[in-house]
């Protein structure tokens, strides 16, 4: 089965930066995207952030500008950079990744969950 470990999260300045971690570990697997969600309370989770196999990227548009997604398909990892961070980015960031294993099952997994508290 599929792990994914993720780190970074914390409290942090409006304005401030942090850089969000996950890896996906396990094996037997290739993974097609992986990507950062958000649920604050009360809400709904929400994507964030996604980035394929190949590359390609989508983010909400509430942190276009802001936040970067890239990934490190030899390690199975996917960082988000959050630079200029508001205090209605505070939510519990959560890790997903969608691939499938050599046997031909696919998977869709979830971390979880960091963290991220933006207030002065």
């Amino acid at each position: 089965q599929v792990q994914l470990v993720e780190s970074g999260g914390g409290l942090v300045q409006p304005g401030g930066s942090l850089r969000l971690s996950c890896a996906a570990s396990g094996s037997s697997f290739s993974i097609n995207a992986m990507g950062w969600y958000r649920q604050a309370p009360g809400k709904q989770r929400e994507l964030v952030a996604r980035i394929t196999s190949g590359g390609s990227t989508n983010y909400a548009d509430s942190v276009k500008g802001r936040f970067t997604i890239s990934r490190d398909n030899a390690k199975n990892t996917v960082y988000l950079q959050m630079n200029s961070l508001k205090p209605e980015d505070t939510a519990v960031y959560y890790c997903n990744a969608y691939g499938r294993y050599y046997s031909g099952r696919f998977f869709d997994y979830w971390g979880q969950g960091t963290q991220v508290t933006v207030s002065s």
